[in-house]
């Protein structure tokens, strides 16, 4: 549980950092296909999408883990969720982290 809350008070602080930067800029300006582009080629504006991406995939999917956890109590079915979730979490920070790259231009 101590991830669990640990990742949802980042999470509120890096989005609310992430939503502070959108905030100076017009809305229709902000939703144009450069501008967004622009903003990958901007590493500090990059690091923050991955740590966004990262934190909210490992709260979510524990999240998930605690909830399936709580349907059934043996020790086969935490394991089992515990592998699964970790190994979905793994797959959904991959392919976020391949789309950052990839829009980045790195």
């Amino acid at each position: 549980m101590k991830i669990h809350y640990v990742t949802g008070i980042a999470a509120i602080f890096v989005v609310a950092v992430h939503i502070l930067t959108r905030v100076v800029v017009p809305y229709a300006h902000s939703l144009e296909f450069e501008y967004i582009i622009s903003n990958y080629h901007n590493i500090y504006y990059t690091i923050l999408l991955e740590a966004i991406l990262i934190l909210i995939s490992i709260h979510g999917f524990n999240g998930l883990r605690i909830i399936l956890v709580e349907l059934r109590q043996t020790r086969l079915w935490e394991s089992s969720m515990t592998i699964i979730t970790i190994v979905a979490m793994i797959g959904i920070i991959g392919f976020g982290t391949r789309t950052i790259i990839l829009a980045s231009g790195m």
